[in-house]
């Protein structure tokens, strides 16, 4: 796709309906590759404005927002690291699909064919709808996919709370289409199937009459997020929902469904939202007896175990009764307000690393690779309470000023540089005394 010297920007009509799949095929076809705009890129103010109207209308309807603070963090520093390996290497769905387009195809369909156009949107959400239902069905996979599923609130930001890992198994699935298909016009519809997906993660629209026969809803999409027993492994799909229909993994929202894993995981900490079932994995493969069984712990259901089902007994997933309270941070107002204040930092220098990803050097790109994880992490161990929280967020401040006296770190308003520098530095006082503090007061754990 295109590099951000050559990038240009979509219209605001242009970016509404990119968001919703109504872009029209001759304003969407190009014939390189190159050529191809980074719609997702281009959609984060677009993110923003729908999130802000969600929140307007969450309050409007019922008085309070649509989730938790800490749980929105998390989600959206879940998708801050998805998108963190595209700053050094193009994503595997494309560079695999290159390879097979230039080594195996066996036809080229016209690129400026309105019919190639919609063929391929047909066959990117076919082969999402197959992936996504083997993410849930294969343990390996569901390891990556976990991740998008472990909030407990269902709004917009929980659309941004992606794996880092999930892309890595889910270009097999798209693959067949490089036998025929450019990969400039399976590179657009790659990023409107996931564009299209933002918007059905809320709670504030309900029903879309007629168009909940064909399309998946934010109704339908609720359901796959449930956690009740009527809600597993159901409504796979991306865009369409028929798919789920004929494949028979379809499930109309009825009671109320309450989100989340099945069991949670009780953490903001993002780099444990994205490894833990990994750990789980590893843990039972070790303790289940005999190769044939050790195989199964990883291509088998999460579900399995020995002498059950390939995807476990649905008697054992927990019921629900709708009075769940979901997982908190017991942080105190004013420590949550500096962990929205340092994410938001966070978040400009993440804009500014992609915004100038072609001019840095790559020492500077993965230097604030290594500072923008570290700060997700410190938030995590904050919100969490977490004992080395504050020896976390004392090597942060630490690491902020060292990157900035060396020049590769600098604030968005150069005017603003003293004040930057005396707030990590306060922080770095204020947290090394709480760390201190806590060394001196249990110096063994």
């Amino acid at each position: 796709m295109k590099n951000s010297e050559a990038q240009q920007d979509v219209s605001v009509s242009q970016g509404v309906r990119m968001m919703f799949y109504m872009m029209k095929p001759n304003e969407t076809s190009f014939q390189t590759l190159e050529e191809v705009p980074d719609y997702v890129k281009q959609a984060t103010p677009f993110f923003i404005s729908l999130m802000l109207l969600e929140l307007v209308v969450s309050w409007i309807r019922k008085g309070k927002p649509p989730g938790r603070l800490d749980d929105a963090l998390t989600s959206i520093s879940a998708g801050v690291l998805s998108r963190l390996p595209s700053l050094f290497f193009r994503s595997i769905e494309l560079t695999s699909y290159i390879y097979i387009w230039e080594n195996y195809r066996l036809f080229s369909l016209p690129w400026n064919s309105p019919w190639t156009w919609y063929l391929t949107f047909l066959g990117v959400d076919f082969g999402y709808y197959w992936f996504h239902r083997m993410a849930h069905e294969v343990n390996i996979m569901w390891a990556g996919h976990q991740t998008h599923h472990s909030s407990e609130d269902y709004n917009l930001s929980t659309a941004l709370r992606q794996s880092v890992f999930q892309i890595y198994t889910s270009w097999i699935f798209y693959s067949p289409l490089a036998l025929v298909i450019p990969p400039s016009v399976y590179a657009v519809h790659l990023q409107f199937n996931l564009l299209y997906q933002f918007w059905i993660h809320t709670e504030v629209i309900n029903n879309l009459g007629p168009l909940e026969l064909i399309l998946n809803t934010p109704s339908h999409h609720r359901v796959h997020h449930g956690r009740n027993r009527y809600c597993i492994d159901k409504n796979y799909g991306g865009v369409l929902i028929i798919w789920d229909k004929i494949f028979g993994t379809f499930e109309a929202e009825n009671e109320k469904v309450v989100y989340g894993l099945t069991h949670p995981i009780n953490t903001f900490e993002p780099i444990k939202v994205q490894l833990h079932h990994l750990f789980s994995i590893w843990a039972t493969f070790w303790a289940t007896p005999g190769c044939f069984n050790k195989f199964s712990v990883i291509f088998k259901g999460p579900g399995w175990s020995p002498g059950k089902p390939r995807l476990g007994l649905s008697e054992e997933i927990p019921e629900v009764t709708g009075k769940e309270v979901p997982f908190s941070s017991s942080a105190s107002q004013l420590l949550k307000t500096y962990s929205v204040v340092q994410f938001a930092l966070m978040l400009a220098f993440y804009e500014d690393t992609f915004a100038d990803s072609a001019v840095l050097s790559h020492v500077t790109l993965l230097l604030r690779v290594c500072f923008i994880i570290l700060t997700l992490t410190s938030i995590g161990f904050l919100l969490d309470q977490r004992q080395k929280a504050a020896i976390v967020e004392t090597i942060r401040c630490l690491m902020f000023l060292i990157l900035y006296r060396f020049g590769h770190l600098k604030p968005l308003v150069p005017s603003l540089s003293f004040t930057f520098e005396i707030f990590f530095s306060i922080g770095i006082a204020f947290w090394g005394v709480r760390s201190m503090k806590q060394l001196v007061s249990s110096p063994w754990k």
